[in-house]
């Protein structure tokens, strides 16, 4: 079964796997399936093929799972946003909870208590504060015109990237991620653009006007739209700029960025505010957060609170305690749980989001709560600590690659009596959890989904010292 361009017909579907990736097993053989659900039954095209699993795309259904459904979204299959519209939500979570135990077990191999039921959202759709279009000269063809003879000249998109291919965009006209003024706004910009002539930005060659429109449709109701130009024009900007204030009403802030950049990040760009005062604020529980065009924030803010209850009630406070939030961000986990603390200490890399938490805090009116920028190995040594005082608590949310091995040491020698571990990939969430084994007991779980329709998966552990 290792040759190439292997087929395999009517293999029955059983399972998911991490990713939500589709699972079969084939004369004992593993394989990973994109696009299926456990009850179908499909022929594979093999894409990968190892001594001891495999990889396979779907090229026909000869029956479908009873638990399929009809996917809500006409890009569906197309888009890479939302690949579980077929699974029902009780099933998306179901799994979910399945991946997160799966991975304490086989990577973290610590002693575990009994993982608490998955916290599902209330909203499945329209759920994210912020999404990012992309403009490209080169429209991604749909199957049914890439099996048509007749030659369609490269055309103009503004919508997602297609998984996988750097170069080509979806033409997004309706996304179910975001409550309005998200398609509004996109496609108004696609209409103008039309009109007027303007031009997407060819990704490969580095050129063009449009290139990106970065969306943020808030519970407070305002509204954050960033236009990033891939060159200056200053009559053509203006006449947009003015053209999407007239026909989008509710912007309550609208920014413009020029990025002649070879990549689309705006962390070294300046953005510039067109109209309103250059910043939004959302709301979890009575806390506000001021959130800048580059600001970091939870993009499901609903969701986001109920994270955030959850890494509070772990956390165990009784208002004497000493809480280090470690990769902090913009402070929002020490701010949320900061009623509770003596004394909130805030660490992040990033120095930018540390000027964003303290402006957070005082917002907030918060005196206790102070932010500082640098790596936390290098922060918290003895005489950070004689000045501050070691942590009662410790609050983690690392990124996905999760914490440096550094830091892991670093937390058992601090020895805090609670750890409070939130992660967006229980994968290395476990294998982090397998180092701090030597000091630590896992005393909770309990997973949160973020992200409905998609496989990913936020996860809560709650450790305690032991005696």
């Amino acid at each position: 079964m290792r040759k190439k361009n292997i087929t395999l017909e009517k293999v029955s579907v059983e399972d998911y796997a991490a990713e939500g990736k589709a699972l079969s097993r084939v004369d004992g053989k593993v394989i990973f399936i994109e696009g299926a659900v456990p009850g179908d039954v499909v022929d594979l095209q093999l894409t990968k093929n190892k001594k001891d699993w495999a990889e396979g795309k779907v090229t026909l259904v000869h029956q479908y799972s009873k638990d399929r459904v009809d996917p809500f979204c006409e890009h569906f299959g197309v888009c890479g946003g939302c690949k579980w519209q077929m699974l029902p939500y009780e099933k998306q979570l179901h799994y979910k909870q399945q991946e997160v135990e799966q991975h304490l077990r086989r990577i973290g191999k610590v002693a575990l208590p009994a993982i608490e039921p998955i916290l599902g959202c209330a909203e499945t759709r329209y759920y994210r504060n912020k999404l990012e279009f992309t403009c490209s000269n080169r429209r991604y063809l749909l199957p049914d015109e890439i099996k048509t003879d007749r030659e369609i000249a490269p055309e103009n998109a503004i919508g997602f990237h297609v998984p996988r291919l750097f170069d080509k965009v979806i033409d997004i006209y309706t996304c179910h991620l975001m409550h309005e003024p998200a398609n509004l706004v996109r496609n108004t910009i696609r209409d103008y653009a039309v009109a007027n002539g303007l031009s997407y930005y060819d990704i490969r060659e580095h050129h063009g006007f449009l290139r990106t429109v970065i969306v943020r449709v808030l519970t407070t109701g305002e509204v954050m739209v960033n236009v990033v130009l891939g060159k200056e024009d200053q009559s053509a900007r203006k006449a947009l700029l003015d053209h999407l204030l007239a026909k989008v009403p509710g912007i309550t802030t609208l920014l413009y960025t020029i990025n002649q950049k070879w990549n689309d990040s705006l962390f070294d760009q300046e953005p510039v505010t067109y109209y309103g005062k250059g910043f939004a604020l959302e709301k979890l529980e009575g806390f506000q957060f001021k959130i800048g065009p580059k600001s970091f924030f939870q993009t499901n803010t609903r969701q986001g609170e109920q994270l955030y209850r959850v890494a509070r009630e772990f956390a165990e406070l009784t208002g004497r305690e000493t809480v280090y939030d470690l990769y902090c961000g913009t402070g929002s986990i020490g701010i949320f749980v900061s009623g509770g603390a003596a004394k909130v200490i805030g660490v992040e890399v990033v120095a930018e989001a540390i000027e964003d938490a303290k402006v957070n805090a005082a917002l907030n009116e918060i005196v206790h709560a102070r932010f500082f920028a640098g790596d936390v190995i290098d922060v918290c040594r003895d005489d950070f600590f004689a000045e501050h005082g070691r942590p009662d608590v410790v609050i983690t949310d690392p990124p996905r690659a999760g914490m440096h091995e550094k830091l892991v040491h670093k937390l058992l020698e601090m020895e805090a009596p609670v750890i409070v571990y939130v992660s967006c990939n229980p994968a290395t969430q476990a294998r982090d959890l397998n180092l701090l084994d030597a000091k630590y007991a896992v005393t909770r779980v309990r997973p949160v989904d973020m992200f409905p329709h998609t496989h990913h998966i936020e996860n809560v552990v709650q450790l305690k010292l032991r005696k």
